[in-house]
């Protein structure tokens, strides 16, 4: 078996602060079936968008080693918050051991080469205040608009459950609201936790805009990065496995939601001595 064969055979590593990296996962296993996931979990320190960059770039480059200790291919970092405050620090610290992705260079490449003017961004705190994705998008075409808001109750309230009912619906409404936003065409969720409240979002526009969906987008973006660098695995379907460094009934409920069937999932705390 030749080098390439046996490196491709290696996982991919998915990290966030909770459950919302799990539908950037899942669009992987959609995508490249033959892949095995080592997914990582964060929920010890969720939400990443009340955290200082410092600790936010800590907690990136811990999970990395301990994903590159699971020996992966690949780090996708499956958080907003994350990959953009931690990904160049993720990347430097990961060298030539795996290759590592961020949720946010694909996006802002689909963006800007679709038909979008009016861009709205909705996000944590931090992925919002370093204005990452404005500068990202001006960078690669200045005509375009981007408004962007921090919407900083959505994460914690997907976490525990809450969505798809009446107290997720009025708080989605009183985020959209808001004047910041109003005059967009399209729509980027900035943060992986927003796919699963779509359908609310979708309804409160009454599908009159583009809702711009990183998961399926970022799924895409891995296969060509692993087929381009002749890492795919196309056997048989991979094995995938999770870890949280904090238990929680939603994780887990979340995590049998995208993966069918039996899924064990293991408590490890990285900060423990």
């Amino acid at each position: 078996m030749s080098k390439k064969s046996v490196a491709a055979q290696r996982p991919i590593g998915v990290f966030d602060s909770g459950i919302g990296g799990l539908t950037v996962a899942n669009a992987i296993q959609r995508h490249l079936p033959g892949e095995s996931l080592i997914y990582f979990g964060d929920t010890a320190h969720l939400p990443y968008g009340d955290k200082s960059p410092e600790a936010i770039r800590s907690y990136g480059i811990r999970i990395s080693d301990f994903l590159m200790e699971k020996n992966v291919k690949m780090i996708v970092i499956a958080c907003n918050t994350a990959s953009s405050i931690a990904y160049e620090a993720v990347k430097k610290h990961a060298g030539k051991n795996a290759i590592v992705v961020n949720v946010i260079d694909p996006v802002v490449k689909a963006v800007t080469s679709g038909k979008n003017y009016r861009i709205g961004v909705i996000g944590t705190k931090a992925t919002i205040k370093s204005d990452v994705y404005a500068q990202k998008i001006l960078k690669e075409n200045r005509k375009l608009e981007v408004s962007s808001l921090a919407t900083p109750l959505l994460a914690p309230m997907i976490e525990e459950g809450f969505f798809n009912n009446r107290i997720s619906s009025t708080i989605i409404h009183s985020y959209l609201s808001r004047p910041r936003i109003k005059k967009i065409d399209s729509l980027i969720l900035a943060c992986t936790h927003y796919p699963l409240i779509r359908p609310e979002i979708e309804k409160y526009y009454k599908k009159k805009i583009n809702i711009i969906d990183s998961a399926d987008i970022v799924g895409r973006y891995v296969k060509a990065v692993l087929t381009d660098r002749k890492l795919l695995n196309s056997g048989k379907k991979g094995r995938h496995f999770f870890y949280v460094s904090d238990y929680t009934k939603s994780f887990e409920k979340s995590t049998k939601l995208f993966f069918k069937g039996k899924v064990k999932l293991s408590k490890k705390n990285l900060w423990t001595p």
